[in-house]
Parts: C-alpha cells; sequence; structure tokens
C-alpha cells in the first residue's frame, strides 16, 4: 500500500511540475510566435479534450454508478462535466476583456491586451484545473495504475 501511494505521489508531482516547467520555457522565449502559440494552444485543448471525454468521463460515470446504480452514474457525470464548463464561462464573463478605451489603441496594441487576456484566462483555468486534477491524479493512480499514468500525461 505504501508503495502505491509513493507511485501516486510522485506522478502527482510530475504532472504539477509539467506546467511550471512549460511555463519557464515560454519564460525565457524572446519574442512571441503567435503561430506556435495558437498550435500549442489547439495540440493542448485537443488532448485534454480527448482525455476528458475518453478517460476521466468514463471512469468517473463507472465509479460513480458502483456507488449508485448506472443512470445515476452517468446522469452525474453530465451534469459535472457541464458544471465545469459553465464555471469556466462565467469566469471568462466576469473578467474584464480591456483596460481602458480600447478604440484609441493601435492594432498592435488591441492584439497584445487580447494576447494578455488570453494568457490571464489560461492561466485561471490551469489553476482552476490542476487543483482537481491533481486529486484525480492521485486518486486513480491508486486505483489503477494505468489511468494514473494517461491522466497525469
Amino acid at each position: 500500500m505504501e508503495t502505491n501511494v509513493l507511485f501516486a505521489l510522485s506522478l502527482t508531482v510530475m504532472a504539477g511540475l509539467a506546467t511550471g516547467i512549460g511555463s519557464i520555457i515560454a519564460l525565457f522565449a524572446k519574442t512571441t510566435n503567435t503561430k506556435f502559440l495558437a498550435g500549442s494552444l489547439g495540440f493542448s485543448a485537443g488532448v485534454m479534450i480527448y482525455v476528458s471525454m475518453i478517460e476521466i468521463f468514463q471512469k468517473s460515470r463507472t465509479y460513480i454508478a458502483s456507488a449508485t446504480n448506472d443512470t445515476v452514474g452517468y446522469y452525474i457525470a453530465v451534469v459535472s462535466f457541464f458544471v465545469g464548463i459553465l464555471l469556466i464561462g462565467l469566469i471568462d464573463y466576469f473578467v474584464p476583456s480591456t483596460e481602458g478605451d480600447i478604440g484609441n489603441l493601435t492594432e498592435n496594441e488591441t492584439r497584445s491586451i487580447a494576447l494578455k487576456r488570453m494568457g490571464f484566462m489560461t492561466a485561471l483555468a490551469i489553476g482552476i484545473h490542476n487543483f482537481p486534477e491533481g486529486l484525480a491524479t492521485f486518486t486513480s493512480a491508486l486505483k489503477d495504475p494505468h489511468l494514473g499514468i494517461a491522466i497525469a500525461v
């Protein structure tokens, strides 16, 4: 049991450090390559959607169903998924989109503000999802090491 806990904890720590390592790489970049940024964000979104819908959603439905029944497990998993979407939508709505009067800005200044806002929203979303993701990684690695590795990656 102690080995499983250490494995799950180390997997969770490595997954958490990966975010920091990616941030450090971006911090030392000389210029912002928007094409690389767009491609990276698209790739990350695709990976997260796949893992969320194929791996995490199915496992959560199964675990909830084992405590209740198949129908209740399915509905709780679906409602939880959409509550997460609603939460990030509310954050997107309430975080101001610009600072000051955007009408007097040049195109480059407008793009810079949009890029900063996207960066802020991305950092906020990462922060919000890292806590439950860490819990999911840890608990899934305790239950099934292969699933824990998939979630951590």
